[in-house]
């Protein structure tokens, strides 16, 4: 591989592992929840399976051993039931700053030395030791235990942490991969109170509602946030017989998209979608033609 094709494949791979190291850190900051949802669970391990791949193909081998160490610790969590305790995260986030710390330097001028990197691996290889080990007593004092006695996230902190991942989305352009990311995170609150059907109904309608691309990002998420914390609030009070969405929602979620009829030919066509549709659906719907042509 020449030094052009090296550099071009290095920016690729350094775009790549930003949008990984993303979902690693999201998902480890929200590892309380995301241990209990297996495609969560498998997306950090895609992530850090990935960026394993891309440095070793890059010959970057302290970045392919430490990316392992991540993935065989996902591993674990994909194939266990395990409780995830604040000791256990923080072992996780100290794993992901080495790798973070080593992609980063990618970036600098200098770049980054193998030398250099296998160093800073061997200084940090203890703490995936740890983790390791860590693991290794959650597993042994059986599965859904934890060795040390800690509080698990009560509803709201729960509520709450979904809510700011849902937020972070809402702040993105919408497109349907936000919107079916934001229904996951609905569909992942049903789970924390399975047995109230207000609840169930309202979470339910919130995620029907995303899904509506007629409804752009600025007007689903003030309703969406603001329901999603009443209901939290009727929960806690033990009032969870009054917990429904109200009619706005249900709107939102139920509201049928207008029909438009277009000619077949194409500059009256284009003149009649640009009359009915918003800026926003009109790129999700040129990005859909592209994508089919």
């Amino acid at each position: 591989m020449n030094a052009e094709a090296h550099e071009r494949i290095l920016g690729y791979f350094i775009e790549e592992a930003k949008e990984h190291l993303e979902t690693l850190e999201q998902g480890i900051l929200d590892l309380a929840i995301a241990a209990n949802y297996e495609e969560r669970v498998n997306e950090m391990f895609r992530a850090a399976h990935s960026i394993k791949g891309g440095a070793a193909m890059l010959g970057y081998s302290s970045i392919q051993n430490t990316a392992h160490c991540l993935e065989d610790s996902f591993k674990i969590l994909r194939e266990n039931e395990l409780k995830v305790d604040q000791n256990l995260e923080s072992l996780f986030f100290a794993g992901y700053d080495v790798l973070q710390d080593l992609i980063d330097r990618l970036q600098s001028p200098e770049s980054l030395q193998d030398s250099e990197g296998l160093k800073i691996f061997q200084e940090a290889e203890p703490r995936f030791v740890q983790l390791q080990h860590y693991l290794d007593q959650i597993l042994a004092s059986g599965a859904g235990a934890t060795p040390t006695t800690t509080a698990a996230q009560s509803l709201p902190e729960q509520v709450k942490q979904t809510l700011k991942e849902m937020l972070q989305l809402f702040k993105q352009q919408a497109t349907p991969e936000s919107r079916q990311e934001i229904q996951q995170l609905c569909h992942s609150l049903s789970y924390l109170a399975p047995e109230q059907s207000g609840w169930q109904k309202l979470v339910e309608t919130a995620g029907l509602a995303v899904s509506n691309p007629k409804y752009t990002y600025s007007i689903l998420a003030p309703v969406v946030i603001k329901e999603i914390k009443l209901g939290c609030d009727g929960l806690e009070l033990d009032m969870a017989e009054d917990i429904a969405p109200s009619e706005g929602l249900q709107q939102l979620a139920s509201s049928s998209l207008p029909q438009i009829l277009v000619t077949l030919e194409p500059e009256s066509a284009a003149k009649t979608l640009m009359s009915a549709f918003n800026k926003e659906q009109l790129s999700q719907l040129v990005q859909y033609i592209q994508a089919k042509v």
